[in-house]
Parts: C-alpha cells; sequence; structure tokens
C-alpha cells in the first residue's frame, strides 16, 4: 500500500529529530565528562532495559563496572577499548537468580550460571546458610576467592537455631529466641539481604508462629525481607503455608520461594493461589514469588519420610519399633506422588535411576529400598509432582520472577536450563510470556524484591552486569538425563563491566563480587 507523500516527510522530519536529539545527547555527555576513554562500546543494539517497557535501539557504554551513556555514540569523538557490534541481537541486563544454590569457595567458577546469563546469584537459602557466626569473615573469603558470577547472601533461619544451639527445640525459651535474634541482628549488619526459612525440613520445621513473627520483626526493622520454603507446598495444604508467611509479612516483605502446588491442577487452581497473594497484597502486604520452569522439583529425599522418622528421633529405632507404620506410611506417601517412576534419584550410588527402577534391579519394593537401602539422610532426587498448566499460569503473574533453586552439582535441569528455557520455551515457543516481560522477571523484579539498588536496570551509572544475545539462538541444553550441559546463546556476558563469556569462550579470569547489603532502617536499604 502506498503511504501519502505527506507520511514520508513526517517520518523523514522524525528520523532527522531523533538523530540530533541524540546527537545533542552524547555531545552534552562528552563535554561534561571528563573521560573520553572508555572501557567498552556496545552499538547497533536493541536495548531492553529491564523496566518491562519495549526495546529500543540504542549504543551503550562502559566504563570500568559502570554504565555512563546510553544513546548514539559518536566513536570519532571517543577512545574505547573495545567495540561489541550487537547488531540484530538485544542487550539487557545480566540476569539476576533470586534462589540459587553453590558453594563459592568450593566451585566459584559457577559456569552453569554464567552460561545462561546470570550474574549474580542469591545464597544461603531454604533456612541454610554458611555456619559462621562472624558471617563477615565468610563473605571475605569469598571477595578473596573472587567468584564468576555476584553473590548475594541471606541468613539461613535454620543455620541461626543450629548456631545458638536451639537445634529440635519446638519452644525456645525467651534467652534463647534473643540469641538467635541478636544472631540474625548482626548477620544482616554484616551485609546479608534478608532471612530465610525452610520449613518442611529440619531444624527449621520446629519452628512456631511466635518464633517466626519475633525473626520477621527484627527482619522488617532492618528493611530487609524474608524469603521462605514453606511448611507444606501440597495442594490441600498450600494456603495455609502461605498464610503462615503472610502472618510475618505484616512485619516485614517476604517471598515465596520456588512457588508450586504439588498435586494440585489446571489454571483455576492457579488462580486460586494468584488471588491469596493479591488479596494480601491489596491489605498492604508486600509479598512476591520466584519459580522454575519445570514440573519436577529436587531436594533430598527425606521429604517423602515422615517428621517421626527424621532428626532428631533414631531412625534405627524406627525401623526397629515401627516399621510397618513407616513402610505404609511411604507407600501411600510415593503413590500419592505419581508413584516411584516419578522419583528420580540423583546421587550415588543410584544416580540417574527411578525408585521404580531400582526396586526393580534390586529385586524388592520400593518401600523397602527406601527404609533399607536409602533411608531418609541418604539421596536426593527429582520428583515429577507439578502440573503444566497450573505453572504455567503462575509464571506470567507480574509479581511471579524467575529462579533456578540450581546449582552447579544438582541432578536437575534447572541449575544449568532455567533462564535460557524461559526465553527459549516460554517467549519464543510458547509465547506465553513478551520477551520485555520475561527480562523483566530475570533482571528488575529480583533486584527491587531483594533492594539490589545498583542492578538489574540498564541505566546510567548501574553496575555494568550486561548480556548480549539473539533469543532465538537461546537454547536450554540440560535434561534430566544430562543435567549438566550448558546453556548456549549467550554471545556476550558481561560482569561488573569485564567480559566474563564471548561466543562460547570463557574469561581465564573471574570477575563477580561479594555484595553486601548495607545496614539501613527499613525502607531506606540500598546495597554496594
Amino acid at each position: 500500500m502506498m503511504l501519502p507523500k505527506s507520511c514520508y516527510y513526517f517520518f523523514i522530519l522524525s528520523f532527522f529529530f531523533a538523530c540530533n536529539t541524540q546527537s545533542d545527547s552524547f555531545n552534552q555527555f562528552i563535554q561534561s565528562s571528563a573521560v573520553k576513554h572508555f572501557s567498552l562500546h556496545i552499538k547497533n543494539g536493541e536495548i531492553i532495559d529491564g523496566s518491562g517497557q519495549p526495546g529500543f535501539q540504542s549504543d551503550l557504554l562502559i566504563q570500568n563496572d559502570k554504565i555512563v551513556y546510553i544513546g548514539k555514540v559518536d566513536t570519532a569523538a571517543i577512545a574505547v577499548d573495545q567495540t561489541i557490534d550487537a547488531a540484530g541481537k538485544v542487550v539487557t541486563p545480566g540476569f539476576i537468580d533470586i534462589h540459587s544454590h553453590g558453594d563459592p569457595l568450593e566451585t566459584p567458577d559457577f559456569q552453569n550460571f554464567l552460561a545462561m546469563g546470570v550474574t549474580t546469584i542469591s545464597l544461603g537459602k531454604d533456612g541454610f546458610s554458611p555456619s559462621f557466626e562472624n558471617i563477615g569473615a565468610w563473605m571475605q573469603r569469598v571477595t578473596d576467592t573472587v567468584p564468576g558470577v555476584n553473590v548475594a547472601l541471606f541468613v539461613g533461619h535454620s543455620t541461626l537455631r543450629t548456631l545458638t544451639g536451639v537445634n529440635y527445640n519446638p519452644q525456645p525459651t525467651p534467652e534463647m529466641l534473643e540469641e538467635m535474634g541478636d544472631l540474625l541482628r548482626r548477620q544482616l549488619d554484616a551485609g546479608c539481604f534478608g532471612m530465610t526459612t525452610g520449613l518442611e525440613y529440619i531444624p527449621g520445621m520446629y519452628a512456631a508462629e511466635e518464633e517466626l513473627v519475633y525473626l520477621a520483626k527484627i527482619v522488617g526493622k532492618a528493611g530487609k525481607i524474608i524469603t521462605s520454603h514453606m511448611r507444606n507446598e501440597d495442594d490441600n495444604a498450600i494456603e495455609r503455608s502461605i498464610e503462615e508467611l503472610l502472618k510475618q509479612g505484616q512485619y516485614c516483605p517476604v517471598n515465596v520461594s520456588h512457588l508450586k502446588v504439588v498435586y494440585g491442577k489446571g489454571q483455576e487452581r492457579a488462580e486460586e493461589i494468584l488471588r491469596v497473594l493479591g488479596n494480601a497484597r491489596a491489605k498492604g502486604i508486600k509479598v512476591t514469588a520466584d519459580m522454575y520452569p519445570y514440573t519436577a522439583s529436587y531436594t533430598g529425599i527425606g521429604i517423602l519420610f515422615p517428621d517421626w522418622a527424621k532428626a532428631p528421633n533414631d531412625y534405627g529405632e524406627v525401623v526397629k519399633n515401627k516399621r510397618k507404620a513407616l513402610a505404609d506410611f511411604l507407600f501411600k506417601k510415593v503413590n500419592a506422588r505419581n508413584g516411584p517412576e516419578a522419583t528420580l534419584l540423583g546421587t550415588a550410588p543410584f544416580s540417574g535411576k527411578t525408585l521404580a527402577e531400582i526396586a526393580k534391579e534390586l529385586n524388592k519394593s520400593f518401600v523397602d529400598v527406601l527404609i533399607d537401602d536409602i533411608g531418609p539422610n541418604g539421596a536426593s532426587g527429582a520428583y515429577f509432582v507439578m502440573d503444566e498448566d497450573l505453572q504455567n499460569r503462575i509464571l506470567q503473574d507480574s509479581s511471579v520472577m524467575v529462579s533456578s533453586d540450581g546449582s552447579p552439582t544438582s541432578r536437575h535441569p534447572r541449575g544449568y536450563g532455567t533462564f535460557a528455557e524461559i526465553i527459549e520455551t516460554y517467549v519464543n515457543q510458547k509465547q506465553l510470556l513478551s520477551l520485555e516481560a520475561a527480562i523483566r522477571k530475570m533482571t528488575s523484579l529480583p533486584a527491587q524484591t531483594m533492594r539490589l539498588e545498583h542492578r538489574g536496570v540498564l541505566l546510567k551509572d548501574k553496575k555494568a552486569d550486561v548480556l548480549v544475545f539473539d533469543p532465538n539462538r537461546v537454547k536450554a541444553k540440560a535434561t534430566y538425563e544430562n543435567p549438566f550441559q550448558l546453556a548456549e546463546g549467550f554471545d556476550v556476558v558481561i560482569v561488573n563491566g569485564q567480559i566474563s563469556l564471548k561466543n562460547g569462550k570463557f574469561s581465564a579470569r573471574r570477575h563477580g563480587q561479594m555484595l553486601k547489603a548495607a545496614a539501613h532502617n527499613a525502607g531506606t536499604l540500598t546495597s554496594r
């Protein structure tokens, strides 16, 4: 169709106006800047800044570890150490994993995260953090090690119980609570970003409402957040678990870790869960959630066992005196979780085999395998217990962000594939998310939730954690059979202004930092 001549004039005038405006902006920038030599120039890319807004064509200048300019760059007026041509690609903030695992002192490279575009990970999850009373000493060791990605640490509630001697006590005395609270304050002041709970695990499961609210008040006063592996993620208990967390949410922001509804089915059920969270926000409670894009969870085999068969109880005595009750419980529990075929072991000596396959090999029932060959502490595994339609609907909610719940070593594809899977499957194939919405869920939303002030968006003076990639080439290669395959398609991964991955090759040096949240009163938290 031919356009009127006036339209062509309009487009031409708009083009020249935009060029002149960008030129004026750059001229003003370069005139006001004392620096004329820059570390890195990314040109011709589509900037998707992390806010959720549509992308726009622009250049980006980096000096040392900061973004110093976004706009059209006149290369004749400056000198740069390195130029990256991002034509046909998008330029986004580095992804932030709000729920991840790993040990930066043992496996500091974190190439699994870098390969899927993650530049910042969060540790200390599910209630367990490094077992140091002086957590600052651990942070200094990470700083000295120089991790491959940025590391943000949370205080583990179960670790607080262990370090203070509360352990399995369901009713700590006021003096015990005060000791836990004092340690929590010190660790928050040292730079932790909040507290995590793992109420489905020991010893966190022994905490009652009074204890959790007491600690939530301390977290809230510090202006930080609680993220929670809730007490029970089963379909018949999920609302109760959320309500327990929302009581803590009266005193500090709260986040549901790896939100799922075990046994739940369908979009309508997802809407019911999202309505609980929405109603809480309408009442002024700050609540968010994160999730990973897989229908199998991954955790210790103890999740199948009853509480009375786990510490502090003596498992040997339980087997001796309550074997029939234990066998009945395990039979019902496993079959309710889609049967022994739906439990895939991830640790030796049964790695890569389902519980059904192991039972066949050993010529015994899967119940006897669990009781005699594995026990509540003898393995970890993937459990195929989630409904795709339900999880897809939860992922689409604007308050839900992406997390991997993965690590460099766990046998679940989420540790190597999550963020690539979001783009490959949920943006490109299923088209459940726009690219801009997906990027927001992996950048600015977790940054806002953690109050990670200097990262998560592409803006002047923000830290230069930046990705350059073609969304159509992103592939999650990890599978349940081979979970340790690196993602593909993230052409350039920049951490703190330094190129950590380019065209499939990792830098010989690591460029991450141990991040610390500054100690401030509620509402004024910043990070450095």
